[in-house]
């Protein structure tokens, strides 16, 4: 009788080699994934327990950002703006309802993020969005309708106000922003130009009511927006689309 010789299998070694690596890449990613937005704010527990879930909140690391400024992730700094809402029920978890304006306070899909208060920037480092006023390097496609001198309608199909201007976004080479003149002011607003329609008789923009164009977030810099600016904008919009009116509030059926 004839005992098998031993042998190593390359293949299978090979295999638990993958496998390893796959389970260490997927224990990274979910840790990496919580470098924002962790711990959890709990109203059950007060600050006796961090809500991480598994795994943990990854260690602090420094990142060296291209105009030389250094931020730190994460920073375990709570986010301590007081929330314009309150509970419906006393229980916890319980969903909240708004107790202002909801568009203005950043409640729900109104919600913004605080991002850095500065422009984002092109790869040269200059302003990455800017009016076509200053950009004066672009210039709208002819085959399109230019959206400046149109009017400018809400939801409710009264006139909120006339484009004025258009921002490029200089890396992308498209618009992002629409900048209009509300109806009855000199303020100047922008509106992004996702939450438009828009052809040669004016801008149909569904999200908010004609009323609703005065209290738009305004720019520090008529010629510049800054990150968190831009959440801020996106986020008045985009509430608008739940709190606009009392009926978008109540359910389709």
């Amino acid at each position: 009788m004839v005992e098998n010789a031993p042998y190593i299998d390359l293949a299978q070694i090979v295999l638990y080699l993958f496998w390893g690596f796959f389970a260490s890449l997927v224990f990274y990613l979910l840790r990496e994934n919580k470098r924002e937005g962790y711990p959890l704010d709990t109203d059950r527990f007060g600050d006796r327990v961090v809500v991480q879930g598994w795994p943990g909140i990854p260690d602090p690391k420094t990142y060296k950002l291209r105009d030389g400024r250094e931020v730190i992730t994460p920073d375990r700094k709570p986010d301590r703006r007081p929330i314009a809402a309150e509970p419906v029920a006393p229980h916890p978890g319980a969903a909240l309802t708004p107790t202002g304006n909801p568009m203005l306070d950043g409640v729900g899909p109104a919600s913004y993020a605080q991002r850095s208060d500065t422009p984002d920037t092109t790869y040269e480092g200059g302003p990455k969005l800017l009016p076509l006023r200053v950009a004066t390097d672009h210039h709208l496609d002819d085959r399109d309708p230019d959206p400046r001198g149109l009017p400018v309608f809400g939801a409710d199909g009264a006139v909120a106000g006339t484009v004025v201007d258009a921002w490029v976004d200089q890396s992308e080479a498209l618009i992002r922003y629409l900048e209009l003149e509300v109806e009855g002011s000199r303020r100047r607003v922008l509106l992004p130009i996702n939450f438009t329609r828009i052809n040669r008789r004016g801008v149909k923009v569904g999200a908010i009511l004609a009323s609703q164009f005065a209290d738009v977030p305004a720019l520090r810099n008529p010629d510049q927006v800054t990150l968190l600016e831009e959440d801020r904008i996106c986020g008045y919009y985009g509430g608008g689309l739940l709190y606009a009116t009392p009926q978008r509030l109540e359910p389709l059926l």
